[in-house]
C-alpha cells in the first residue's frame, strides 16, 4: 500500500477500531460475561474501508440499504466476510438480499418472512442451475420496537402501546413472527434485535429486550442472538446480554455527506 491517503485511512480505522474493541472488552469484563460479536456498520462509507477493516480482523459487516450493500458485497467478494442486513427491508428487495447476506436483523412482519423464504428457494434453484454450491440458511432476527408498550407488553399484549418509534414489531407480535421464521424453509430463527428509543434510558430498553429474548428462548432455545447497542450505548447493551453490537461512527468516523 503505497498511497499515503490509503495508509492514513487504514491507520485511522485501526486506532478507532482498537478503541471500540477495548470498550467492548471492558464492558464485557464489568458484566462478567463473554465478549459480544462486533458488527461494523459501513453505511455511506466506500468498499475500500471494508477492505481496510477486513485487513484489521473485522469479519462481520452491517449495512442498512440493499443497493449499497449489494454493491459492496460484490466488490469485496474475495474477502472472508459475513454481511448483516440491519435496515428496514422491503419485500421486493428480498431476492437481492439473500444473494449476499448471512443474516437479516430487521424482520418485523410476517409477509416479509414469506418473501425471504421464497427468495431463498429461488436463490438455491439459481445456484443449482449454475452448478454452484447451495448457500447456508439465512439467519433471521425479529426486530422489536421498544417504543411500543410498557415493560409488561410481551405478557399482556401491549394494551398501552405507544405510537411506533424506531422501527420493528410490537412486542406482542414477536411470538407469531418468530413462529413464521422457524417454520419457513431456508430460514433460521436467530433471536431478536432492537434500537434503544430516542431520548429513552438504554438500560431500561435493553432490559426489556433481554426479557423478550429470554421468553422467546423458552420456546426456541436456539434463538440466542440479541442484536443491540450502537456507538452511544454499547455498554448498556453488553450489560443486558447483547450478543451482537452494531457499531458505525465510532469505528468509521463521522458519516460522509450524502449527495
Amino acid at each position: 500500500m503505497n498511497d499515503p491517503a490509503a495508509q492514513g485511512r487504514r491507520q485511522d480505522l485501526a486506532e478507532r477500531l482498537e478503541r471500540v474493541r477495548r470498550r467492548i472488552a471492558d464492558a464485557a469484563r464489568a458484566a462478567g460475561r463473554e465478549t459480544p460479536e462486533l458488527i461494523v456498520v459501513t453505511k455511506f462509507f466506500p468498499a475500500s474501508d471494508v477492505r481496510h477493516l477486513s485487513g484489521l480482523g473485522v469479519r462481520a459487516v452491517g449495512e442498512n440499504r440493499d443497493q449499497e450493500a449489494a454493491a459492496k458485497a460484490a466488490e469485496t467478494a474475495d474477502l472472508d466476510l459475513e454481511w448483516h442486513f440491519i435496515g428496514q427491508l422491503q419485500k421486493n428487495k428480498a431476492k437481492s438480499v439473500v444473494r449476499y447476506a448471512s443474516a437479516v436483523h430487521s424482520v418485523d412482519r410476517e409477509p416479509l418472512v414469506g418473501a425471504l423464504a421464497r427468495a431463498m428457494e429461488r436463490e438455491q434453484e439459481r445456484r443449482r442451475e449454475a452448478g454452484e454450491p447451495p448457500r447456508p440458511p439465512l439467519t433471521a432476527l425479529v426486530q422489536v420496537d421498544l417504543d411500543q408498550g410498557g415493560p409488561d407488553a410481551w405478557n399482556d399484549g401491549g394494551a398501552d402501546a405507544a405510537q411506533p418509534g424506531r422501527g420493528g414489531a410490537a412486542p406482542d407480535d414477536v411470538s407469531s413472527i418468530a413462529a413464521a421464521i422457524a417454520a419457513a424453509p431456508g430460514l433460521e430463527l436467530g433471536g431478536v434485535m432492537a434500537v434503544a428509543p430516542l431520548g429513552g434510558d438504554p438500560d431500561e430498553a435493553f432490559e426489556r429486550l433481554r426479557a423478550i429474548a429470554l421468553r422467546l428462548q423458552e420456546q426456541y432455545p436456539e434463538a440466542t442472538a440479541i442484536s443491540a447497542g450502537m456507538s452511544q450505548d454499547l455498554e448498556s447493551a453488553v450489560a443486558h446480554g447483547a450478543t451482537h453490537l452494531r457499531i458505525g461512527s465510532d469505528v468509521l468516523g463521522p458519516r460522509p455527506a450524502v449527495r
